[in-house]
Formats: structure tokens, sequence, C-alpha cells
């Protein structure tokens, strides 16, 4: 997993302020440090300000499914004020994850369906009549939930998986949801004409 952004856009303006080599090495290095479990950081601006004698750090960051997340922190040291900012946005990005994870948590246990898993082994059978025996090489337990299909899309972006299996909630059929060689995702429905 990547614990920090790699060539992540920080834009940092100084407001009555010229903002020093040391606060924007200072800055960039917090900003940078960020986890990027989730939300993924796509861009982040640093406003630096000082207004009398309080020193003002704001940090906004544009972060994938149409996340931003704002925090601002005033102290009498430039540095603490930065410091204190990325905690805030460090908190809230933890907020935003866990109140993903809590509404993606199956509602009863009786979601959890088994399905069989069957491989046919590599070898040709050596004459016509003889069919392949199935092998098992893979098996393991699979939760199928309710989802709508903006959920689905979200669970899997947030999964290493190629594919979901869910049941869509407003029609509750089985459904598929995959991703594409270009990028895009395709779902597989069942026909209900018979």
């Amino acid at each position: 997993m990547q614990v920090s952004n790699v060539n992540l856009p920080i834009t940092i303006t100084g407001r009555h302020v010229s903002v020093t080599e040391a606060m924007r090495k200072h800055a960039v290095k917090k900003v940078e440090g960020l986890s990027l479990d989730y939300p993924k950081i796509i861009e982040a601006k640093v406003i630096l300000n000082i207004e009398k004698d309080r020193h003002k750090a704001g940090i906004i960051l544009f972060c994938a499914n149409h996340i931003v997340i704002e925090a601002d922190t005033s102290t009498a040291d430039m540095y603490a004020s930065i410091d204190e900012t990325v905690q805030k946005i460090a908190r809230r990005m933890r907020k935003y994850k866990t109140r993903m994870l809590k509404s993606h948590r199956p509602r009863n246990r009786e979601d959890i369906h088994q399905i069989p898993e069957e491989i046919y082994s590599a070898e040709l059978p050596e004459t016509e009549g003889e069919e392949p025996v199935p092998s098992y090489v893979h098996k393991e337990k699979y939760r199928v939930r309710p989802l709508f299909t903006d959920e689905a899309i979200m669970d899997l972006e947030m999964s290493e998986r190629q594919f979901i299996v869910f049941t869509h909630a407003r029609t509750q059929k089985l459904s598929v949801l995959y991703r594409r060689e270009d990028g895009d995702y395709g779902m597989i429905s069942p026909d209900s004409a018979r």
C-alpha cells in the first residue's frame, strides 16, 4: 500500500505574507505525508495568511469521488498552524473512510451465499468420450450483499478485485459488476424475459 503521495500537485498561496522557502517545504512535506488509504487525494491547496498577530493556515484537498475536505487553524506560529491543520485534515479523512465502511457493512447474515467454484484441469481428454474431471484450485466464501449500482462501483474502487457480485437493491436480482480493460465498468444482469 502506498503511504505517501507521489507527484501530488500542491499549490501554496500567501495572503498578507511572503511565503518563504522553509514554509513552502514544511507545508509540502506535511501535505504529502497524508495517508492515501481513503479518500485518494487528487490536488491540494494551502493558503497561508497573517491577520494582525494570528498566523492562519488553511488546507483544501480535492479528492476522488468528488470529495472536498477543508480545514484551517489560527495560532501565534505559522508552522504550528500548518501542523494543526494537517491533523484536522487527517481526522476528517479518517471520518470519511469510517463513514464509507459503516455504510457498506452487511445488514444481516442471511445475505451470505456459498458460490461453488469448479475449474477444469488444463489437460485435454485422451479420447472423445472421456469427460474432464473438475478440480478445485481455489475456494473462498463470498458475501453477496444488496447494493445499488453506485455503491457497487464504490465498493469495487476500494478493493483490488476485478469484479463484484451483488444483489441489485432496486430489482432484487443477482448482478455482476466488473472492470473493463478501457477503465470503465461493465455490469451483467439476468434477463427476466423467458
